[in-house]
């Protein structure tokens, strides 16, 4: 800490430059926006997707309908014809109230073993009468949202650090620039006594 801080304040020492300060501060801006920029991010990004996702629960729970309907038809499991493994998703042919007062058949998607023919399962259906797929769930929506906050944050610290090295790479190479005019200067008169070099 005590080698940035005279770095920083520009102390003098025969190998310390301008550049060596500029890199100092540049680590030192970097090192605050990752300590307090990134978390920020990270608390808006996870707060504006809280926000849509909480809408979009409200929305979803608003359009679909929980139905009670009837097994009609055989389940048919999705899976590898040759290995003879199923899937977890069964399909099954079912019958339910439509809003109409009419009754609809159709295949569903279900994800446990219904019943045999005649027995009852749940399904959601939108203002139509059509299934599909159940509303998610707060906890699911919470989830998503912290996942969103945890992006954010680290899609900030990376832009952070990866200005760093933009930054640094470009500091070095004027220092590099810098040493070779030096050595430039310098390398005719090496070695030769009564130069002055």
């Amino acid at each position: 800490m005590r080698v940035l801080w005279e770095t920083l304040l520009g102390r003098r020492g025969p190998l310390r430059h301008a550049p060596d300060r500029h890199e100092a501060w540049v680590a030192l801006g970097a090192l605050l926006l990752l300590v307090t920029g990134a978390p920020v991010a990270g608390w808006a990004g996870g707060a504006v997707a809280d926000a849509a996702l909480r809408r979009a629960v409200h929305a979803q729970h608003a359009e679909r309908h929980a139905v009670e309907a009837v097994v009609v038809g055989p389940t048919r499991f999705a899976g590898d014809p040759e290995g003879g493994r199923q899937s977890p998703r069964a399909r099954v042919t079912v019958s339910w109230p439509a809003p109409d007062g009419t009754t609809r058949t159709g295949e569903v998607a279900v994800a446990s073993r219904p019943g045999p023919p005649g027995s009852r399962l749940r399904i959601w259906t939108d203002a139509a009468g059509l299934p599909v797929a159940p509303p998610m769930d707060g906890h699911t929506a919470r989830t998503h949202a912290l996942l969103g906050g945890v992006g954010s944050f680290l899609v900030a610290a990376a832009g952070v650090e990866a200005g760093r090295r933009l930054v640094v790479r470009r500091l070095v190479r004027l220092r590099h620039a810098r040493l070779d005019r030096e050595w430039a200067a310098t390398a005719p008169h090496w070695g030769r006594t009564g130069t002055g070099g």
